[in-house]
């Protein structure tokens, strides 16, 4: 069996008398596309803003490739490779889409800017943009500032942003969410993609496309992980369909 890249191990995460993550175990594996879902308020942002550093677990551990990261700032695992994008947007709206991912190359390499020597003359930099908005399906949008983008557009940017990072493991919070069905399916093969190029933990309520892209699934109930298994073993399981995906669950197909 392939060694896990990133292992979570009895995760607890406690705000006053609510157990928000309850002794949470799972891992992630490189190349894979591992998805994590449940209904509202099953503690799965929590659960990921732990994994990423953003929130110190009340007890557990998390380790990448092997080592123990639990006390690692939320900075340095984005500089090993752990990295997450947010439900909600978060790219320079008045920025073009290329500037934009250059300076997410320039925070990965850490280079500086110089007053004196415009960005623009980084041809290297930008070269490596370009690429990865191509990769991201955005390559015709890269000189439109990020404001003119699309909703589903600046997810796919926000992709571009974390791939800058060269992730290991990259933390994918709902990168569905409001978008309409064209861009929905562009996301969909924009993930596919990713298959066995990063290991890719996906928090996502289209149960649909989850079940189309995942290789594994990981249910979380209040806080504690019902299932884990394959898509097939997922659809199939009586426990999960009676608390998340109901009598008419989603039929599993090949990722």
């Amino acid at each position: 069996m392939t060694q896990p890249l990133l292992s979570a191990k009895g995760l607890v995460k406690r705000f006053g008398g609510v157990m928000a993550t309850d002794h949470a175990s799972f891992d992630v594996r490189a190349g894979e596309i591992h998805a994590l879902i449940g209904p509202n308020g099953a503690g799965k942002t929590t659960l990921i803003n732990q994994l990423c550093g953003a929130l110190q677990p009340d007890a557990g551990s998390l380790s990448l490739a092997g080592e123990d990261i639990s006390q690692w700032p939320m900075h340095r695992r984005a500089l090993a490779g752990l990295v997450r994008s947010y439900q909600v947007t978060s790219v320079f709206q008045r920025l073009s889409a290329l500037d934009n991912v250059a300076l997410a190359l320039q925070a990965k390499t850490g280079s500086s800017w110089q007053f004196w020597r415009p960005a623009r003359l980084e041809h290297q930099r930008y070269e490596q943009a370009a690429q990865l908005l191509h990769e991201v399906g955005l390559g015709d949008a890269s000189t439109r500032p990020a404001s003119a983008l699309s909703h589903g557009e600046q997810r796919q940017l926000e992709v571009g942003l974390a791939l800058a990072l060269q992730p290991r493991v990259l933390l994918l919070d709902e990168p569905m969410a409001g978008v309409g069905p064209q861009e929905s399916e562009r996301m969909v093969e924009l993930l596919r993609g990713l298959r066995g190029r990063t290991g890719l933990l996906l928090v996502e309520h289209d149960m649909d496309a989850v079940f189309r892209l995942a290789d594994r699934i990981t249910v979380l109930v209040a806080g504690r992980v019902l299932a884990s298994g394959t898509p097939v073993e997922i659809a199939n399981n009586a426990d999960v369909r009676r608390a998340y995906l109901g009598e008419e669950s989603v039929t599993a197909s090949s990722p």
